[in-house]
């Protein structure tokens, strides 16, 4: 009778509360919007939206109340690239479904389709302040990655808010290792591609097939080779960003974003005009782990920035499985030059904007309320989420893991 106690009120905690009235009350408000960050501010969520931030709001009747007693409050994180809800732990046997292997299918894979919101490490991320994140496969055979989506970290059934969202390109060494071994292979092939995706379906019914593409491939590849979605391009090195640069230019109704951009840094100016967006997957970078990344730099974020380069900050490849490390690296930004406020809106109001989610990221007025209260600096490692609300919800900050430290441990029993 005593286990089963425990396990009703586990379950009774890590479910969600309905959507209702809030008013967060006297807290260092970070709004990600033109009102910068208000001390002693109030925010009021009312129906999963922000309804008025500001000082000295009256919450309408029957409003909960939370204090945040001066403590930071700041939209939920939101994690560039990741691949949350795709596979569970390392080593625990079950399938890697971030991992495409084969040739049958690539720009096809479909990231939206195979997440799983159950997945352990949904509710660890939540945890630490991070309620929203774009996945992506994290391998297939072929330069294009497959059709990434946008996640939030609810837990809920319809977590997937953005099907098909962008679309993954290996430009790069693995383009090039993925494409004949050869940038001069690698870059062919693309063009090659996206002229099969623009006359699909045409050319395939016609029984003249693609130059390159199966019809899978084709098909889903067309909407982004005729602007109507993101191509998020793997590329490194400044000299791959320049090729970059002047096919965006040949190609203007394109959109283009960067992703790693190790050496970006020397490109700056250019990205800056060409308006091109970078999601650095590398902050923590000094020693190139491959040629591609020779000059790569810690303050890399920093000189995007201050050159007017749109930046977000994403976990690294190896670190995929962990988009809750997006905090930290951001911290670790600031530490190499990076203002506080903007590496802030690297992880949270800027990857949102740049995958076209512009309801999420900032308390104003009519955003998505994803909320977080801190026990201190969100970007200092030492600092946790005391509060977290996903659309105006307040979430359970227990986890598999907390609960079966609860369960077993002997000063609880």
């Amino acid at each position: 009778m005593r286990l089963l106690s425990a396990l009703l009120f586990a379950a009774i905690i890590a479910t969600p509360a309905a959507a209702e009235t809030v008013l967060i009350r006297d807290g260092r408000v970070v709004t990600n919007g033109a009102a910068g960050t208000i001390e002693n501010g109030d925010v009021l969520i009312v129906d999963g939206r922000i309804s008025a931030v500001g000082e000295n709001i009256g919450g309408p009747r029957g409003a909960r109340i939370v204090e945040a007693q001066g403590r930071f409050v700041t939209p939920g994180a939101f994690a560039a690239m990741s691949s949350l809800g795709l596979s569970e732990i390392n080593g625990s046997g079950a399938p890697d479904d971030a991992s495409v292997e084969g040739d049958l299918i690539a720009a096809a894979a479909d990231a939206g389709r195979a997440f799983n919101p159950d997945v352990t490490a949904i509710a660890i991320t939540r945890m630490e302040g991070v309620t929203r994140a774009a996945i992506a496969p994290s391998e297939t055979a072929t330069m294009f990655g497959g059709r990434g989506a946008l996640v939030s970290l609810s837990g809920d059934p319809d977590s997937v808010f953005q099907q098909r969202a962008f679309m993954v390109v290996e430009l790069g060494e693995t383009g090039a290792t993925r494409t004949g071994s050869s940038r001069a292979a690698v870059w062919p092939a693309f063009e090659a591609a996206l002229q099969d995706a623009r006359e699909y379906p045409n050319r395939y019914r016609s029984g003249q097939g693609g130059a390159v593409l199966n019809e899978i491939d084709a098909a889903a590849l067309a909407p982004f080779a005729r602007g109507q979605g993101l191509l998020l391009v793997h590329v490194e090195s400044a000299a791959d960003i320049r090729r970059l640069l002047r096919f965006k230019r040949g190609n203007p109704g394109l959109r283009i974003a960067i992703q790693g951009g190790g050496e970006a840094w020397q490109v700056a100016d250019e990205l800056a005009a060409a308006r091109m967006p970078v999601i650095l997957d590398n902050v923590l970078t000094n020693l190139p782990s491959s040629f591609e990344q020779l000059s790569a730099r810690l303050d890399n974020a920093a000189l995007l920035h201050a050159a007017g380069v749109e930046i977000a900050i994403a976990p690294s490849a190896g670190d995929a499985q962990q988009p809750r490390l997006v905090l930290q690296l951001a911290g670790n930004a600031v530490a190499n030059g990076l203002p506080w406020d903007a590496a802030f809106a690297a992880i949270s109001r800027t990857p949102a904007e740049i995958f076209g989610a512009g309801n999420i990221g900032r308390l104003e007025s009519n955003y998505l309320a994803d909320v977080v209260i801190w026990d201190g600096d969100p970007l200092e490692v030492q600092s946790a989420p005391t509060a977290v609300f996903i659309e105006g919800v307040e979430q359970p900050l227990v986890s598999r893991q907390t609960r079966l430290r609860d369960r077993y441990n002997p000063v609880r029993r």
